[in-house]
């Protein structure tokens, strides 16, 4: 059978470093107060002249380059974001022109935080169907243009960032020990949709908007609504915990995270966290983790990667690769 082998990863983060100690001089909140609650100490802000499609290009040039390929190898660009710098078209074009490819089909993806995983989804069935057998996955974020920078509940919570993987396909047996994206599980619920979201729309306000968050509310349905679909990935390959070589989780909070991997009985050790230098950046989480990781030498060929996020809306899903 065909399976989707991760080729390549890269990412990008804005010049900027924003503190916890910097945010202390524009709004009501501390350094302690953040890491209690969330274990972010530090997040990325891009400049005004920095933005998703940037930041995408970027990351998407060091997957490439990671993957020893270039754009006349991709067949397709799926990019993930809650932040396109245009209503349209798709940032995914956008990065598609400068990346100089005018061949094969590229658009976004809005899943919110959930969106890398829905388009790693998307692409692995698009590859899986024959309809393409390279396919660049972005997620990449502006987080910060969105945010109500006098609401001290979520501004401190968000940053900007990109990150990338190159998937191609490759054969496989149709074992869990295959190469190459094993499973994957998608959902949504539209009744949580005031829980987090954005007030704003073309449609509606005819504004961009700002992120607003009933936070106790995503942090009661969060680690439940995790576990539910990881249980289905394991049950689709026979899987368990153990198994495990990484769990990369979308990089929300910290408690969110480790009340996850508790509950799920997956070791601390086995844990890629970059939530603390990161802060939230959405779509773009997963692969700046998943990044970091290769980078430090944790993340090595034939790893079983576990994948897993929940976003706005609410949707969540999980993937279980093996890299």
């Amino acid at each position: 059978m065909i399976r989707s082998v991760v080729l390549g990863s890269g990412a990008a983060k804005p010049r900027t470093v924003v503190t916890n100690h910097d945010l202390e001089k524009k709004v009501d909140t501390s350094d302690e107060w953040i890491i209690q609650r969330t274990g972010i100490k530090q997040r990325y802000i891009a400049e005004p002249d920095e933005t998703t499609a940037d930041l995408g290009e970027a990351a998407a040039r060091e997957a490439l380059s990671d993957a020893g390929l270039t754009v006349d190898d991709i067949d397709m660009i799926i990019l993930a974001t809650s932040t396109p710098n245009n209503t349209f078209p798709a940032t995914a074009v956008d990065i598609q022109e400068r990346l100089g490819m005018s061949h094969g089909a590229a658009f976004d993806m809005q899943a919110v935080c959930s969106g890398f995983v829905f388009a790693v989804t998307t692409a692995d069935t698009y590859i899986k169907a024959g309809q393409a057998k390279r396919i660049l996955v972005i997620g990449a974020e502006t987080f910060s243009r969105i945010l109500d920078w006098e609401d001290r509940t979520t501004c401190v919570l968000f940053g900007d960032g990109a990150g990338a993987i190159v998937l191609g396909a490759e054969e496989g047996v149709g074992m869990s020990n295959d190469r190459g994206i094993l499973t994957s599980h998608l959902r949504s619920n539209g009744s949580h949709k005031e829980k987090l979201y954005v007030d704003g729309g073309p449609s509606t306000t005819q504004t961009v908007g700002h992120l607003r968050m009933q936070g106790r509310e995503v942090f009661k349905h969060a680690v439940a609504m995790i576990t539910d679909v990881i249980e289905d990935a394991f049950a689709a390959t026979g899987l368990t915990a153990d198994d495990i070589d990484w769990f990369i989780p979308h990089q929300a909070n910290r408690r969110i995270i480790d009340a996850s991997a508790k509950k799920l009985k997956i070791s601390p050790e086995k844990v890629v966290m970059t939530v603390e230098q990161h802060g939230n950046t959405s779509a773009a989480s997963i692969p700046l983790a998943i990044s970091v990781a290769k980078e430090d030498g944790r993340l090595k060929k034939g790893d079983l990667v576990l994948l897993e996020a929940m976003g706005g809306g609410f949707t969540w899903g999980a993937v279980l690769v093996r890299w």
